[in-house]
């Protein structure tokens, strides 16, 4: 398998011919709960030992809710910040449990955190112009709970060197979907989507990724919002599926600034939340159109994004290889291959990768290449001047 050195891939042999066994555990934007990967590293490639979910409880994520890009007291943020170690722990024990897997044959953790505010954009701060992040679940809490060496926050070595701090997962991306004759994009549909583009032959400084806009985020909220939290994501697409979509409304959305802004480039809650979903039910349309309006947008703000910065437009890729809960959208996906007729949509099962596993691999393979002291974002991706070690370390 190719591993990516100072921005070249490389063979190399792994620490004993096994491998490295480690564990990935990822808590994204749509706020669902807890994703656990525990995988094992060799120079043949990345094999899936175990992956667990385990969701949030309702009062945990409405709390974490209430701490996102908005106002709070500090009070609440630490108390999360030491609670949240606590969930990741068990959900890790977990894995464990039902892969068979003793907790000490992990040699690493890669934990994502939680993120509940993301400004990769630089912005005047009191008479500087900085860009800021904040990723919480601290990773001490649960380097003592689980007795293993763990690495959390990545993303602020990546901004400290010039970069936007994600997305992070095209590294792993271009090893496990990266093909020498067929141009290829890796799609992740989480609460925000995301692509990272791979052409055919080329090296990993090639890679073209970023933020498409809204993945699941908007369509969750207004589920939320709908059935006063009786149902908080649209199962299967079934709402938006008895919906009609507007167009006029999809192009009016789309002529946001965002999207014809270069990359890198990286979207949030921050564009998403609240405000954004309150313009939507204010447009008076009924509970169905509003949401296969949305949904729509959504497919419409990928194949944009292909379009405008992937080379889209002209050479189509051949193949879109579809991770994350958005796969489970029936609608979704359906519009989403209207919008990309020139190119086969896939899940990435078809190429041996779970799709609700993806990001939690993706942070277990990044951890590795952190406790071995190796860069692991792609500058390409980021805008980073420099590529750099990831994370913090915190032994077990």
């Amino acid at each position: 398998m190719k591993e990516i050195r100072n921005g070249k891939p490389e063979l190399v042999a792994k620490k004993g011919s096994a491998g490295m066994v480690c564990a990935g555990i990822m808590s994204g934007t749509s706020l669902d709960g807890i994703d656990v990967a525990i995988v094992r590293r060799s120079k043949t490639g990345v094999e899936m030992l175990a992956f667990h979910s385990v969701p949030y409880p309702p009062e945990v994520r409405t709390a974490l809710l209430e701490v996102s890009n908005c106002e709070t007291h500090t009070r609440e943020i630490a108390r999360l910040n030491f609670l949240l170690p606590e969930l990741y722990a068990s959900a890790f024990l977990q894995t464990c449990k039902k892969g068979k897997i003793a907790a000490e044959d992990v040699e690493v953790i890669g934990c994502h955190g939680q993120t509940i505010y993301h400004e990769g954009t630089a912005v005047e701060y009191l008479g500087k112009k900085l860009t800021c992040t904040l990723q919480i679940g601290d990773g001490n809490v649960l380097a003592a709970r689980t007795g293993r060496t763990v690495v959390s926050d990545f993303r602020p070595a990546d901004m400290a060197a010039g970069g936007k701090g994600a997305p992070l997962v095209p590294f792993v991306d271009y090893l496990l979907f990266h093909d020498e004759d067929l141009t290829r994009v890796a799609l992740n549909i989480g609460g925000i989507a995301n692509i990272s583009w791979l052409p055919a032959g080329l090296g990993p400084e090639e890679v073209v990724a970023f933020d498409t806009g809204p993945g699941n985020m908007v369509v969750d909220q207004l589920v939320a919002h709908y059935t006063q939290g009786k149902l908080m994501y649209d199962r299967d697409g079934a709402i938006a599926a008895e919906g009609l979509v507007y167009p006029e409304i999809v192009g009016e959305l789309l002529t946001d600034e965002y999207f014809t802004q270069r990359p890198p480039k990286t979207a949030g809650r921050e564009q998403y939340g609240t405000e954004f979903v309150k313009g939507l039910i204010g447009r008076g349309l009924s509970v169905e159109d509003t949401v296969a309006t949305a949904t729509y947008f959504t497919a419409a703000a990928i194949a944009d994004g292909i379009a405008r910065f992937a080379e889209g437009e002209e050479n189509p890729p051949a193949e879109v290889i579809v991770a994350g809960g958005g796969v489970h959208n029936k609608t979704l996906m359906r519009f989403l291959r209207a919008e990309l007729p020139e190119s086969e949509v896939s899940r990435s099962e078809v190429h041996g990768v779970d799709a609700d596993a993806k990001e939690a691999v993706a942070f277990a393979v990044l951890a590795a290449e952190t406790l071995k002291g190796q860069p692991s974002n792609l500058p390409s991706a980021t805008g980073a001047k420099r590529a750099v070690v990831l994370g913090k370390v915190c032994r077990g």
